[in-house]
This record gives structure tokens, C-alpha cells and sequence, in this order.
């Protein structure tokens, strides 16, 4: 099938739908940005204005993703993103019917999380000691933060200054996904980490005025970033340097790693999956639920232990 143009009716259409997402149910950046990005894709292969494809079309399109060598995952976003577009073309009564009743997502294996040992995660923290003190108090502080709160890298680097806790407490307000708002505890370790930190803080603002008045406000400054905080990139850079000094695979560690680590560790030691959702900021139990095969030894020991007829002789 050879590629065209998108039509200015399909690229207006478009438009319309990611500013109905934007608008109404508040869709990040880059969620929309994925969208457009899937979209065009469809817009790009089929052999008709999106506005007016058949069901026919569309799934023809949907049974090239695999040929294409796209990932199952990939696959099924973008199907997601032609339901919703032709939902929203029904109710904008743009079309009568909805050509993607019959589309079937393809089949996904649910993967277990990567996740790091406590004793690697004590050897990430340990070899962020170095030559340079204010340096390693703050690399200390964000590896602690990450493990102790199950962080995701794009809640640290946007933390505000503000958003450090003050003496005697020990948790801070995030901003999560969707701009929800949640609690995020700090163990003591991550406490003291972030106090040491902050005492040297301003040695890592930038020196001109313009640049370290834009730094000043984020917990994390940066002195070169064009917004004045770290950017996710370098939080990724530390931790792979942290992994290399600790003898530890960097492919293996990320940012999300360290928050696989933190919810996988609490299922371990014994939270429900419930807390456990709270804490990572989940909207969905069901993105929890992933953690449950830590559990599993502990829960079987659980029944076998504690069940009253469990210990009776058959």
C-alpha cells in the first residue's frame, strides 16, 4: 500500500480531537503528542481520508502494524487512539457509525517489573560519595528520594523547592500524572539525605542573575538546563555512572527501576497492594496488581501458617 499526504480535513480533524482531549480530560503533552503521532501514521497508510474510512480499511491498516515489525504494545496504543478518534467523529457527528467496533487489540504478555536487591540499591546509594561534596549530597538525596518514595523521574526533577518537607516531617506532596496530586513518605535515611543536601544547595545554582533566578525555585537546580531545573536525562546519566562505579549491570538500572524496587520491597516486607497503589500513584489497582508475583511466597506461607485448618494432620 503506498503512503499519502494527510488530507487538510484529516489534519483539521485531528487538531479538533487532541484539544477535545486537552480541553475535557485534561491529556498530558505528551499523551497528545503520542496521539498526533499515531494518527498521522493511520492517516499516512490508509487508503482514505480518516474522516471516511471503512471498517474494512481500518482493519486492514491494524493487521499491517505486525508486518510493519511494530511491538505489540505500540499496536495496541494506536488502535486505542482510533477508537477514541472515531468516537469523538460520532459524537461530533462528523460520521453515523464507528469503524473500529470490530478492531481486536492485539494479544499482550504482561511482563514482571525489573527491580534491584537491597543490597544493590545499598551500593548505588554508597557510591554516590565523591570528590565534590555539595555534588554528592545532592546525587545522595535523589537516589534516596527515588527508593524511599517510588518516584517517577519526571515527579523528582519538577519537585519545587517548596515541596521540601520542613523539620519534624517526614513526607512530601507530588504532583503525579494527570495532575493529580499524592503523599509521597520519606523514610529517615531520605530525610537526613535531603537535609545534608539542601545545607548545600546554593553551591549548585548557576552564578549568572537571570539563570539562577530560574534555577532558584526547583528543588533540583540545574545550571545549564534552559528551564533552570535537572532534566530526566541527567537524572538517567547519574544512575547509570552510579551503577557502573557499584559494579552493576546499567542496563539494568533506570529511574523506574528504583520505583519497581521501592513497590516490589513494601509487597515483600508485607503492604497490601492496596497502600501499594497508593503510594505509586496508580489510578487503576489493576497496574498494581504486576507486584503481586512477590508476594506469592509470602501469601502461600501466610495461609499455610496461619489457617486454622491448615494445620491439621489430613
Amino acid at each position: 500500500m503506498a503512503n499519502r499526504a494527510m488530507t487538510a480535513g484529516d489534519a483539521g480533524l485531528i487538531d479538533a480531537f487532541l484539544e477535545m482531549l486537552s480541553a475535557e480530560r485534561g491529556a498530558r503533552k505528551n499523551t497528545l503528542l503520542a496521539y498526533r503521532r499515531d494518527l498521522e501514521d493511520a492517516a499516512a497508510e490508509v487508503r482514505a481520508p480518516l474522516r471516511d474510512a471503512s471498517a474494512e480499511v481500518l482493519e486492514h491498516y491494524v493487521a499491517g502494524l505486525a508486518r510493519r515489525g511494530l511491538s505489540p504494545a505500540t499496536s495496541a496504543r494506536r488502535i486505542s487512539a482510533l477508537r477514541q478518534f472515531y468516537h469523538f467523529l460520532l459524537l461530533d457527528r462528523h460520521r453515523v457509525d464507528d469503524p473500529t467496533a470490530r478492531l481486536e487489540a492485539p494479544r499482550r504478555g504482561r511482563s514482571l517489573p525489573k527491580t534491584l536487591s537491597l543490597e544493590e540499591i545499598e551500593r548505588l546509594i554508597a557510591v554516590t560519595a565523591g570528590e565534590n561534596a555539595a555534588v554528592s549530597a545532592r546525587d545522595r538525596a535523589i537516589v534516596e528520594m527515588l527508593y524511599a518514595s517510588g518516584l517517577r523521574v519526571s515527579e523528582l526533577v519538577g519537585l519545587p523547592l517548596k515541596a521540601a518537607p520542613k523539620p519534624g516531617v517526614n513526607f512530601m506532596m507530588v504532583v503525579g500524572k494527570g495532575g493529580k496530586e499524592r503523599l509521597a513518605p520519606l523514610h529517615d535515611r531520605a530525610v537526613a539525605a535531603l537535609r545534608d543536601y539542601l545545607a548545600v544547595r546554593e553551591l549548585l545554582l548557576p552564578k549568572a542573575p537571570a539563570a539562577r533566578e530560574r534555577a532558584q525555585k526547583w528543588l533540583f537546580p540545574s545550571r545549564t538546563a534552559a528551564d533552570g531545573k535537572l532534566t530526566r536525562h541527567r537524572i538517567v546519566q547519574l544512575l547509570k555512572d552510579c551503577a557502573q562505579r557499584a559494579n552493576i549491570d546499567p542496563a539494568r538500572v533506570t529511574p523506574h527501576v528504583l520505583r519497581h524496587a521501592f513497590a516490589t520491597h513494601l509487597v515483600e516486607g508485607g503492604a497490601d497492594l492496596r497502600t501499594v497503589q497508593t503510594l505509586l500513584g496508580h489510578a487503576d489497582i489493576a497496574t498494581t496488581q504486576i507486584y503481586t508475583h512477590v508476594a506469592e511466597g509470602r501469601l502461600r506461607e501466610l495461609v499455610e501458617t496461619k489457617h486454622p485448618l491448615a494445620k491439621k494432620k489430613p
